[in-house]
């Protein structure tokens, strides 16, 4: 339960300090009091987001510490967010002018999203615009499940239901991924065609550069290779060094230095002899087919052509490019098979959820009838003995969160008047009863430790007003309670009593709240009857009204 609230320079409040008991407490105080500014600062211990307005004159930084009574089951959580575990936690809240607001629970920083996840299990806030939300398909298929008590069911469906977008989003990206290989499945296999017309694993385009070459310049070729050749022909050199190597073979025996001179002339002889005949065979083999000659040039337009579209620059990189089109279009056979598998895990999940959510409806149509004759009976007791209240569930033709349950609150609280739905029928009196009753079931199946009622009494008064503080009451003997009121019958049912004021201190109008002795009850449930000028016969009825609890 909530023990403590401080509250420091928030708003009109410099410095407050709330120690709040178990049961019923009710606060009260004049219109613009500042009532409304403790709930402000409730809601944000609850996570909601913080206005720099917030932050009073006496610091740079608006601080609001809540300090709860917890019991054991709250230690898994704890545990799950890695956060020490006390009976006695507090939860602080920091706005500074700079625009940072941060969170604390046990002085461990915090997100927003993991404060709320703890406090939501902690209190409830119920103001006097919830009722709107009555009017809210989304909020009446909840308040069912709650009341049923199919909430674990519902949690469970909507963990398989995420579980389901989950698998729709994968097989959506699979499918898109496999329309995309498709479209350009066309033009890989073009490409992949003109590099395999390319023979690029026998092809040597190095050597074909070469060849190619070698054609185109083979009359220069065949011209040197002549000139090659007739080394050896008559009157040439190699008839001139032969002579020459005669006339020193005939006297190389007298002369060391000719004998080597003779060797080497020998040795130049054989090489000219060598070369002639190689140039002679050169000039066989180098005859040049135009036929052959186009052939080769046609391969190698070819290979440059598609090294130029894809701008690289060597066979290695169109052989790279044609095992990845290879691979890809491989890949996409397996990509189908993925995406069959996948959609057949879809369907079945579908078909699945189906069953579930059918399965829900109907859990939902049966436990109604029981809730709906206890909320009669609340109805009743809180003077609108002729309501009809019905909750009418459709079965939707799309699947979502919550199931396949679609849901109409039908209301009438006159006797003979047709139901319609709530949102046409209900006044504000009206609507703040059934939420009271309807509160005080969710309060049953819930267990919730605190819940806060602003003006929840808004549009009623006399004896229904007696009967609504007749029920909080008796909600407050099972939950810690607050209820912020302006009505005296709903106020003299509470165990423990707040004011809430305005004053003028050190030059500024400040809000202030204390705990009323059982003394001063009286006065203060007077003043809520006759204003300002308490008279005897306000005092007397508050005294009656007290008296009677």
């Amino acid at each position: 339960m909530l023990a403590a609230l401080r509250i420091s320079n928030f708003a009109l409040i410099d410095e407050v300090e709330l120690n709040f008991q178990s049961g019923y407490t009710v606060l009260t105080g004049e219109t613009g009091s500042g009532k409304s500014i403790l709930l402000h600062a409730l809601q944000l211990i609850l996570g909601e987001r913080a206005e720099l307005s917030v932050i009073g004159p006496t610091s740079p930084k608006a601080i609001v510490e809540a300090n709860f009574s917890l019991n054991e089951s709250y230690l898994s959580f704890f545990e799950e967010h890695d956060l020490d575990y006390d009976a006695n936690t507090i939860i602080r809240r920091e706005i500074a002018k700079e625009g940072k607001s941060r969170a604390f629970i046990n002085d461990v920083p915090v997100s927003l999203q993991t404060l709320k996840l703890l406090t939501s299990r902690l209190v409830q806030i119920h103001s006097q615009y919830n009722t709107l939300e009555l009017r809210s398909k989304s909020f009446q298929l909840e308040l069912i499940d709650v009341l049923t008590g199919l909430i674990p069911e519902r949690k469970s469906f909507d963990k398989k239901y995420a579980s389901y977008e989950s698998l729709s989003k994968e097989l959506k990206s699979l499918d898109e991924h496999y329309h995309a290989a498709v479209q350009a499945e066309d033009y890989d296999r073009f490409i992949l065609d003109e590099l395999q017309e390319l023979s690029l694993d026998t092809m040597d385009f190095t050597q074909l550069e070469i060849d190619i070459t070698r054609m185109e310049n083979a009359s220069q070729i065949l011209q040197v290779f002549g000139e090659i050749s007739h080394l050896t022909a008559e009157n040439g050199i190699y008839e001139q060094l032969y002579r020459i190597k005669t006339s020193v073979d005939k006297q190389s025996n007298y002369d060391p230095q000719l004998m080597s001179m003779k060797e080497r002339l020998d040795s130049v002889l054989l090489e000219l002899k060598e070369l002639a005949l190689e140039a002679d065979d050169a000039i066989d083999q180098l005859d040049v087919n135009e036929s052959d000659k186009a052939l080769l040039l046609e391969k190698w337009n070819a290979f440059n052509k598609i090294l130029n579209k894809h701008r690289f620059s060597s066979a290695d990189d169109l052989k790279a490019m044609h095992d990845q089109l290879t691979s890809k279009l491989n890949s996409l056979e397996e990509l189908l098979k993925s995406c069959s598998k996948k959609r057949a895990e879809y369907e079945q999940l579908k078909n699945e959820l189906w069953k579930d959510a059918q399965l829900l409806h109907e859990q939902r149509e049966q436990r109604i009838p029981a809730i709906l004759a206890v909320l009669q009976d609340r109805l009743k007791e809180l003077k609108l003995p002729h309501t009809t209240l019905r909750f009418d569930l459709c079965l939707q033709s799309d699947l979502n969160r919550t199931g396949c349950t679609g849901v109409e609150f039908l209301f009438s609280a006159n006797y003979g008047i047709e139901a319609v739905p709530i949102e046409k029928a209900a006044s504000g009196g009206e609507l703040s009863r059934l939420m009271l009753a309807l509160q005080q079931l969710i309060s049953e199946k819930q267990s919730l430790p605190t819940i806060f009622f602003d003006e929840i009494d808004t549009g009623v008064s006399g004896d229904v007003a007696l009967k609504m503080g007749q029920l909080l009451e008796k909600m407050g003997r099972t939950v810690q309670l607050m209820a912020i009121s302006h009505l005296p019958q709903v106020a003299a049912r509470a165990g423990h009593h707040m004011v809430v004021a305005k004053e003028l201190r050190n030059e500024r109008m400040q809000t202030t709240v204390r705990t009323l002795e059982s003394s001063e009850r009286p006065e203060e449930i007077a003043r809520l009857m006759s204003g300002e000028v308490i008279t005897e016969a306000a005092l007397q009825n508050a005294l009656n009204l007290l008296s009677e609890k």
